[in-house]
């Protein structure tokens, strides 16, 4: 068979559409005919702001994008979100999240009240901790990340807009996410014994059963404390007329699915039992993988800080002891013995100077002396509500020398807070895990939870609970926090 050649005239057709297509290529890409000096230059597409922009949007737009020349048309808007944009061509400007006083007891606010005069909407950038960040229709941004706030949103329309996308997202600063903020949730006295023993035998030896409502809340940060100040021996007895205390070991379910990561050791009653239960119960928290700090197998333990370093977040937490516990009385840790880390301020000066130094964000937990005002009968004791006598000056004297926050962890009724030279002190958080029914002050807790963004403090939420005879802790509902807040408030 005879093969058919090529005619110069078809070999010329084809050499131009293949010198047509590569032009329109680079046409589309470019903007040019060509490369080089030589290149013929067509028109450009142009870049439109549209009025939805701020003056101040606008130019920070119109200097990022200078000199950058677009193939299409481009026309960027902006607009405010709800929720997290998805759209390919969407890019986040900014986050506006509602803040307002650090003392307002509101946790929520609905979104039809963020126009009113005592919230701001702030860029989470500028958040710090002397303000009060709120929740949105109950969605607190700094946990959800995706709600509870306003996201200034840009929009790129046009034929081909990811080019000009891409420039401006170079430009701008990531927005805040969970990788990239630390959440320390900070709880006040656990104590599951007496009482609480008798509950987990009549329901039939159910460990987890105390933090069954609590235990998303808290599991959820990305590390949960508590401070514990009791300690696991077998055949733990129940009752409810003693203050020798020890808890069950089937009741660490309840710390296990509240997500628990530090154990604080200041408490008075850990060597209630003697030594043996104290050192076999930090030999399971060690099993677990659970820090501690505040007291230990022996007196240098006790006495060393717990450093936490994650997520560019750098921590010093420190657990002093300064109540009833003595080294004499056996509940202070001294040379090989176990026990609390008892208060001795040249070394509180020190490690607070040290960590300082070492640039790291000091919190100092206190086991204080107890608010002794228990009346009898289920009525209410607002005395307990401001510090006792003593624990302000005290509480003040470790924030003058460098603590960055100081906080009552083992009062049994909270207590209220303040800032004071810009460093939040909380005197008392109250009650988690414990049996005290008896007034309605003792069957409430603080929980703090502190968030750092890119390592910097930035934030604490304030999460009251309360439990009642079924010794279940919950959340308390969004009016009875509020009232309470302002309570404590009062108290001030």
């Amino acid at each position: 068979m005879r093969k058919r050649k090529l005619t110069p005239l078809i070999i010329l057709i084809f050499i131009i559409t293949a010198a047509s297509v590569f032009l329109l290529i680079t046409f589309i890409t470019t903007g040019k005919l060509g490369f080089g000096d030589n290149a013929i230059v067509l028109q450009p597409g142009t870049i439109t702001y549209d009025p939805s922009l701020s003056s101040a949007e606008k130019a920070k737009l119109q200097d990022i994008l200078e000199g950058i020349t677009v193939a299409k048309d481009v026309t960027i808007s902006a607009e405010n979100l709800n929720t997290r944009p998805t759209a390919e061509n969407a890019l986040i400007y900014d986050i506006l999240v509602p803040v307002a006083d650090f003392y307002d007891p509101r946790d929520n606010v609905l979104t039809a009240e963020l126009d009113s005069d005592n919230i701001k909407l702030i860029s989470v950038r500028e958040l710090t901790p002397d303000q009060k960040l709120l929740s949105v229709d109950g969605q607190y941004f700094l946990d959800t990340f995706d709600r509870g706030a306003q996201f200034r949103t840009l929009i790129f329309t046009g034929d081909n807009p990811s080019e000009a996308l891409t420039v401006v997202k170079s430009h701008l600063e990531p927005s805040p996410g969970k990788d990239t903020t630390l959440s320390l949730a900070q709880t006040g006295t656990t104590a599951i014994s007496r009482a609480m023993l008798l509950k987990l035998a009549a329901i039939g030896g159910d460990g987890a059963y105390f933090a069954e409502n609590i235990k998303d809340f808290l599991s959820k940060n990305d590390l949960t404390h508590i401070s514990h100040e009791v300690s696991y021996t077998d055949n733990c007895p129940g009752g409810t007329n003693t203050t020798t205390l020890c808890s069950d070991w089937r009741t660490l379910e309840s710390l296990k699915n509240i997500g628990t990561d530090i154990v604080e050791l200041t408490g008075n009653h850990n060597n209630d039992y003697g030594f043996t239960p104290y050192l076999n119960t930090v030999a399971k928290y060690e099993e677990l993988g659970w820090k501690t700090f505040g007291g230990g197998k022996d007196e240098e333990t006790a006495k060393t800080p717990l450093e936490i370093d994650q997520k560019a977040a750098k921590i010093t937490l420190i657990g002093i002891n300064q109540s009833t516990s003595t080294k004499a009385n056996g509940q202070g840790a001294s040379g090989s013995n176990p026990g609390a880390n008892i208060y001795d301020k040249e070394l509180l000066k020190q490690q607070i100077a040290e960590a300082k130094a070492a640039g790291r964000f000091v919190i100092v937990d206190v086991q204080y002396y107890e608010c002794q005002c228990y009346p009898d009968g289920y009525v209410e004791m607002p005395e307990c509500d401001a510090p006792i006598s003593g624990q302000e000056a005290f509480f003040k004297s470790i924030a003058d020398l460098g603590a960055d926050m100081v906080i009552g962890t083992q009062a049994h009724q909270p207590q209220t807070y303040e800032l004071y030279h810009g460093k939040p002190i909380y005197y008392g958080l109250g009650n988690l895990f414990f049996d005290q029914t008896y007034w309605p002050g003792t069957t409430r807790g603080l929980i703090l939870t502190h968030y750092f963004i890119d390592g910097k403090y930035v934030q604490t939420r304030l999460s009251p609970t309360v439990y009642d005879k079924t010794l279940q802790v919950k959340l308390m509902d969004s009016d009875s926090a509020k009232s309470f807040i302002n309570r404590l408030n009062n108290a001030r």
